[in-house]
């Protein structure tokens, strides 16, 4: 399985409000972060979770996040182990 982020990369989660269970914080979406690096495959906990037989396997990356951007305070950061569907390019555009 190929890495699609490499360490370093800037990335932003996806801003979404599934009716399913997923991993990926309330806090945490629609986020910049960076990417400190790749932790394996792993099962998607959004689909496991629902008791499906078709999980796929997606590669999981260590994210930092600024804890001000979190949560508008702070001076630490948070890492986050992330899935990659829950992951895209950060291009810099406004949100």
């Amino acid at each position: 399985m190929a890495d699609r982020f490499v360490p370093g990369a800037r990335v932003v989660t996806y801003l979404h409000d599934p009716a399913h269970h997923t991993r990926l914080p309330r806090y945490a979406r629609g986020k910049r972060g960076v990417v400190i690096e790749p932790e394996g495959p792993a099962e998607l906990a959004d689909v496991s979770a629902q008791g499906r037989a078709d999980v796929p396997v997606e590669q999981v990356y260590a994210v930092r996040f600024r804890a001000r951007d979190l949560w508008g305070e702070g001076d630490h950061h948070v890492v986050l182990d992330l899935w990659e569907s829950y992951l895209a390019e950060d291009r810099g555009d406004e949100r």
